[in-house]
């Protein structure tokens, strides 16, 4: 014999409306106890909901893109409901002849339910124009700041994977795909001034070097962000009476030289010591020289 349970939404720590962004069974498939059913996506995480109870998927109530909450149904599940065993058939160690399993009928079998055609997640998320790829594919995704929606999946119904991933870096590059477009329009901002050609070699020889392939990546997003996001200046207080003694006992060292040291010549030297230190603070963005 077989029970039918609901399997709904628990607590997911009091988000709401949170996104589906996978499904990892579908009908008809086994699963175990605490196996994932679905994986949901938050502003903060992402997450999967597992099976309460092992059994057979019979239906799934929910799609590639769709927003549930705690309590809402998720899947259908067929559980194995067993038979109370009658007293006369309880083994006390007293045998009279050998027991003989019983022959289960295939109509009997708890396991065989009719399997519910389900759409393909792959082509539902297709239709929704939504990427079909796992948490760990998207959170690479958002490293890279590659758009999923740009990248052809070669998975199993049209999964994105992670070499799929790294072949769209790859042709990025290479220039034979298309850059992610970047909606300036919509920030509103005019199109900003060529950045000043500088001759940084007047100050000192320079370093030339390739720009990694994340920095080429993010570097559109980055430079959106800098112009479109308000900046924030932070504050700390530092204890400077060590420093401040120090000045004055090299003024009074220096009197009668007349060089007085003042607290601005410490921050200059700091601020070198920290470049020294933090070099990538000192690189700029140049066009890369034709050959």
């Amino acid at each position: 014999m077989s029970a039918m349970i609901n399997v709904r939404v628990p607590d997911i720590g009091g988000a709401e409306n949170v996104e589906v962004i996978e499904l990892m069974v579908q009908p008809g498939e086994s699963v175990k106890t605490e196996q994932g059913l679905i994986t949901v996506e938050t502003d903060k995480a992402t997450m999967e909901i597992p099976a309460p109870q092992a059994g057979l998927i019979k239906e799934i109530k929910v799609e590639m893109g769709s927003r549930i909450s705690q309590g809402d149904l998720i899947a259908m599940l067929a559980i194995a409901e067993e038979a109370p065993v009658p007293i006369s058939e309880i083994d006390m160690g007293v045998s009279e002849e050998p027991s003989v399993p019983k022959r289960q009928s295939r109509d009997q079998s708890p396991l065989q339910p009719d399997i519910i055609s389900q759409p393909d997640s792959g082509a539902a998320g297709a239709a929704k124009g939504l990427p079909y790829a796992s948490p760990s594919i998207r959170k690479l995704a958002r490293e890279l700041e590659v758009p999923l929606a740009n990248v052809t999946g070669t998975g199993v119904k049209g999964r994105i994977t992670k070499d799929d991933v790294f072949a769209y870096v790859k042709e990025l590059m290479s220039g034979r795909a298309p850059a992610p477009a970047t909606e300036h329009a919509s920030t509103g901002f005019p199109g900003l001034l060529p950045w000043p050609k500088v001759d940084f070699e007047q100050f000192g020889p320079i370093e030339r070097r390739e720009l990694p392939r994340i920095r080429k990546i993010s570097g559109a997003n980055l430079h959106r962000n800098w112009v479109t996001i308000p900046h924030v200046t932070n504050h700390e207080d530092a204890d400077i009476t060590e420093l401040e003694d120090f000045r004055v006992q090299l003024n009074g060292e220096h009197a009668q030289d007349g060089v007085k040291v003042t607290l601005l010549a410490m921050l200059i030297k700091a601020s070198v010591v920290a470049l020294q230190k933090f070099r990538n603070s000192m690189q700029v963005w140049m066009a890369r020289k034709s050959s």
